[in-house]
């Protein structure tokens, strides 16, 4: 999968960042190096969720997909 996310110089210094497909999914950083990583796990946090929390019966079925 492939997101773009927009990278922002902060007035304060450092940078953030934010991902648009994702709401709320955002990061900060000194460098542009400590962004883009940390980018990278708050999208990896934003799209992880715990199917232990959806109710599943004997109707449902919880697939994993690629995109």
């Amino acid at each position: 999968m492939k997101l773009k996310a927009v990278i922002h110089k902060a007035e304060e210094g450092g940078y953030w960042a934010e991902v648009p497909a994702i709401p709320g999914c955002s990061t900060q950083g000194e460098t542009l190096e400590e962004v883009l990583r940390n980018i990278q796990e708050a999208v990896e946090g934003c799209l992880s969720v715990d199917v232990d929390s959806f109710s599943v019966t004997e109707r449902t079925q919880v697939m994993e997909i690629a995109v």
